[in-house]
């Protein structure tokens, strides 16, 4: 693996790989437009500050903006001409197609993507474990050389991640469904929130909260994302437009008359769910496992310091495993609703044992 690796810009994703391969102990160099975004990774622990005399690296690490990143990875490729480089950019296509138009060097260009990030942004949001078992997408390309390909795979173990060889455009159209899509989804459920009124906002639970958690993203961030990936992107939408489109008609149908005959109706509405559960379904469970049914007990718990540590103590010592939590406050109550989600066979022992150590359970 490579002795010195130079990471060029330094917010969440370039900090936190620093962080991850300064725990690995290997050698990092940090460069960033601005000072003090690099001088406060460097001061959080992902690197020295680069200098013009220090060794040439062996891997550089791009994590420009989007819409600049190609000129970063062509700059990076002429100045340091025995290194592999790669980006983290979440757009893969557009990278290569712009690097081989201005005649690069991409036998030394190998893209990817690490499939993780926060909705904090900036160094100081950095984690050394944000990459942990998390996918890695390395895209090499026909001009890749081999050991090129190779250094950026064992770059991304060296951070925790699973690396996972893709084609340019088939990432893209992959991530335009599983990532680009969804936050455009979430912003469109959270932008409808800004009219209600404070009474209504005031009853949303944590459905709405799950949906719209990612709208709470950078814009300008998100802006380059999807100009960087327009054509994958529209096309899941404009398959979602058609699907919207029949539930529409559907719930029109029904709008005046619940009770109306309405023939294909509520066969759309049902097909729509039926669908949703489908596709949920194939979202992988824990460690990249397959998906797994859990149970869930829900634990209503006074909103008082050290709680959660006593629940989760008592929860231990009766010997179960917890595979999942979701928490929301009941509104205009000073308690919090705790949902569990425990394999089948450890629901009833749980609640049981909760139960005997004075937990309220609620079904």
């Amino acid at each position: 693996m490579s002795r010195h690796v130079r990471i060029v810009g330094t917010g969440l994703i370039g900090t936190s790989i620093g962080l991850a391969l300064r725990s690995q102990g290997i050698r990092v160099s940090l460069e960033d437009t601005s000072p003090t975004a690099r001088t406060l990774a460097r001061d959080l622990g992902a690197g020295t500050v680069a200098a013009e005399d220090e060794p040439a690296p062996d891997i550089v690490v791009v994590a420009a903006p989007p819409d600049v990143v190609a000129t970063v990875v062509a700059r990076e490729l002429a100045a340091h001409p025995g290194a592999v480089v790669t980006d983290v950019a979440s757009v893969k296509w557009a990278v290569l197609d712009e690097l081989s138009a201005v005649g690069a060097d991409i036998a030394r260009y190998v893209g990817s993507h690490p499939m993780a990030g926060r909705e904090r942004s900036g160094a100081i949001a950095g984690r050394a474990d944000l990459f942990q078992g998390r996918p890695w997408v390395v895209v090499g390309h026909p001009g890749s050389r081999s050991e090129a390909v190779g250094a950026v795979t064992d770059l991304a173990r060296l951070t925790g991640a699973a690396p996972v060889a893709m084609p340019a455009r088939e990432h893209d159209e992959a991530v335009a469904a599983v990532s680009h899509v969804p936050q455009v989804a979430a912003s469109l459920v959270a932008a409808r929130l800004r009219e209600l009124s404070t009474d209504a906002v005031g009853l949303a639970g944590q459905g709405v909260r799950d949906v719209t958690r990612i709208a709470a993203s950078d814009p300008t961030l998100w802006t380059q994302i999807l100009v960087g990936n327009a054509a994958a992107v529209a096309a899941v939408l404009r398959d979602m437009q058609s699907s919207l489109t029949g539930v529409i008609g559907a719930l029109d149908d029904l709008a005046e008359d619940p009770d109306a005959d309405a023939p294909g109706a509520r066969a759309t509405l049902a097909a729509l769910m039926a669908e949703g559960n489908a596709g949920h379904a194939r979202i992988p469970g824990k460690h990249g496992s397959a998906p797994s049914t859990y149970a869930t007990v829900t634990v209503l718990i006074p909103d008082e310091p050290g709680t959660l540590g006593r629940l989760f103590a008592d929860i231990g010592d009766e010997g179960v495993n917890i595979e999942d939590v979701r928490m929301e406050h009941a509104v205009g109550r000073l308690v919090g609703v705790v949902d569990l989600l425990v394999k089948p066979a450890s629901a009833d022992p749980l609640k049981a044992g909760l139960s005997a150590r004075g937990w309220n359970i609620t079904e």
